[in-house]
């Protein structure tokens, strides 16, 4: 079995050895820019890791990690232009370098590579496994959709907040795990329990993605940190601290997030010490934990020996411990 960082060695060396055209420049180099650019390859490395657990044979699950990959820093290159964002990874973002323009076009082209990927599959399930990348990726779209919407739409339940967080996070990581056990032509069974795995771990992993916006470390992070507080994003955070707040903390939560004149240091120190009074780091901490013991319940339901799925019961773990 690989060990988490040998699949991540693995992945490493097959997005470096995957070359694109050279011309037209202006469509590739952002491209090669993009998957050069690092990143914790998360989603095909779990994609090689779910195959491992059912075959060594790495050659076949090539294309569809590949292909898992290259979609997914396609939805990266679309989202940075959506939320204007000036860097990823620590680097400027292709709109920033390049423009809008080539930022969209080099996405388009990207989400058709990813589809030559999987053509390269040769072996088993194919039809199955081009069925739940295609389902994925439609709805990933579909929570991308609903995160637009709720930037104007006034109340954000934290039951909508989950079912967006499922089709824009959660569900690429399971679909990466569930291709890759079908690429190992696993049962259905074990696969369905890996994608459940999957599920639970990836809406753990955006939780904690929105609890680092505010208290993480940016040289870390790779992000700025209090972004989503200075957008006024609705996040888990955001949700629980509307919910709960009363009174005096309710109503400067409010005028803080309505005040246009308002410095952005200002408005992140204000809000984040609302969060720190009302508890709501250990709200969202103790939300992680849940869908983590989830996620390790249909783990332990997958029908190989124990000690194959050693690795990813810790990876799970690692998600509650993670900074970045």
């Amino acid at each position: 079995m690989f060990t988490l960082e040998q699949a991540q060695e693995f992945v490493k060396n097959i997005v470096s050895q995957n070359k694109y055209k050279n011309e037209p420049k202006g469509l590739y180099e952002p491209i090669e820019y993009v998957l050069s650019n690092g990143g914790k390859r998360l989603r095909p490395v779990i994609c090689v890791m779910a195959f491992n657990l059912f075959s060594d044979d790495f050659e076949k699950v090539i294309p569809p990690a590949m292909g898992v990959e290259v979609f997914h820093n396609f939805t990266l290159l679309h989202d940075d232009i959506m939320d204007k964002a000036f860097f990823r990874r620590n680097k400027p973002t292709v709109h920033q370098k390049w423009n809008d323009n080539t930022a969209i076009l080099s996405g388009d082209a990207m989400m058709v590579e990813a589809y030559k990927q999987l053509l390269k599959y040769k072996g088993e399930n194919f039809r199955e496994i081009l069925e739940v990348f295609t389902q994925t990726a439609l709805e990933v779209c579909e929570g991308q959709q609903f995160d637009m919407n709720f930037e104007t739409q006034q109340i954000v339940t934290e039951q909508e907040y989950l079912k967006m967080i499922e089709l824009k996070t959660a569900v690429l990581i399971a679909g990466s795990l569930k291709i890759g056990a079908l690429a190992a032509n696993s049962s259905i069974e074990d696969a369905n329990n890996l994608y459940q795995y999957g599920y639970n771990v990836g809406m753990a992993f955006q939780i904690k993605d929105d609890y680092l916006d505010v208290f993480g470390d940016f040289n870390v992070f790779g992000k700025k940190i209090g972004g989503d507080i200075i957008s006024n994003k609705k996040t888990f955070l955001l949700i629980s601290a509307l919910k709960i707040a009363k009174g005096e903390i309710l109503q400067t939560l409010n005028s803080t997030l309505l005040n246009k004149n308002i410095s952005e240091e200002t408005k992140i120190e204000i809000i984040t010490n609302i969060y720190k009074k009302l508890e709501i780091d250990i709200i969202t901490q103790n939300k992680i934990a849940y869908f983590l013991n989830k996620a390790l319940l249909y783990l332990e339901k997958i029908n190989v020996e124990s000690a194959k799925k050693e690795e990813l019961k810790k990876f799970a773990i690692s998600l509650s411990d993670r900074n970045n």
